[in-house]
């Protein structure tokens, strides 16, 4: 993703959750996505999605059952 496109997004993370931990990072060698960190720890992959002229960020996170004990 371009440099701008991140920025916007980690703006809207840290407003939308009122979380200035929160932060947006590029992934090496990737263009499609980018990954979302609480501090060191990573949350999750935001996918862009381009379709039909619409342009959409789609937000991706696993939760292992062993993060729920």
């Amino acid at each position: 993703m371009k440099a701008e496109e991140i920025r916007k997004l980690d703006a809207y993370f840290k407003r939308t959750f009122q979380n200035p931990t929160l932060e947006v990072k590029a992934r090496p060698r990737k263009d499609d996505s980018c990954e979302l960190y609480v501090g060191d720890e990573f949350l999750g992959i935001i996918f862009k999605d381009e379709e039909e002229g619409e342009l959409s960020y789609n937000f991706s996170m696993a939760i292992l059952d062993v993060d729920l004990q």
